[in-house]
């Protein structure tokens, strides 16, 4: 449906999206972001626009307070999300667990990938992608990662290569930072 990527680079992680949304075989092109911010944290997501709905304009996060970042992800974050999808109606359960969706998540020089099992993920490359463009633009983003390019410029290169490999990634390309 999409592709979502993400990096880290002196201390700032970027997001990006593309904005095709999905159906069968048709391919529109959205005029709402599917990267955006809630509070200190960059959230770009596939999966569902109801999802991404709920992710925008519902999720309450808690303080982080004293807590390791890595941490709160898995404990407090997902209890928020896990809250804000049964209040949505968004969360479905299947085989005794619930499942959400796929999207990265920014916050400061911090880079996390949240599964449909609500687990989190980071990764020491400092690069992430979901989506059906991830394997595409994982291997253009790891091609130019050492090049004097911007972060955004190095995205670009990522999403416009999965748009060139799968009718499912399309521009154009939207980008927030921590």
């Amino acid at each position: 449906m999409t592709c979502i990527v993400g990096m880290i680079e002196n201390g700032k992680t970027v997001i990006g999206a593309d904005s095709a949304g999905i159906r069968s075989h048709d391919v529109r092109i959205v005029t709402h972001p599917k990267v955006f911010k809630v509070g200190e944290f960059v959230i770009g997501a596939t999966s569902s626009f109801r999802m991404m709905q709920l992710l925008r304009y519902s999720l309450k996060l808690p303080d982080i307070k004293d807590k390791e970042i890595f941490e709160y992800m898995c404990t407090d974050f997902v209890d928020a999300v896990r809250e804000c999808f049964k209040i949505g109606g968004y969360e479905g359960e299947t085989k005794d667990k619930f499942e959400g969706g796929t999207f990265l998540i920014g916050y400061k020089d911090r880079l996390f990938t949240m599964q449909p099992t609500f687990q989190v993920m980071e990764y020491l490359d400092k690069i992430s992608a979901v989506g059906s463009g991830e394997e595409y633009s994982l291997g253009a983003i790891y091609a130019v990662k050492d090049l004097k390019l911007t972060i955004e410029e190095k995205l670009t290169i990522g999403l416009e290569t999965a748009s060139k490999w799968t009718t499912t990634v399309h521009p154009p390309f939207h980008f927030e930072s921590t």
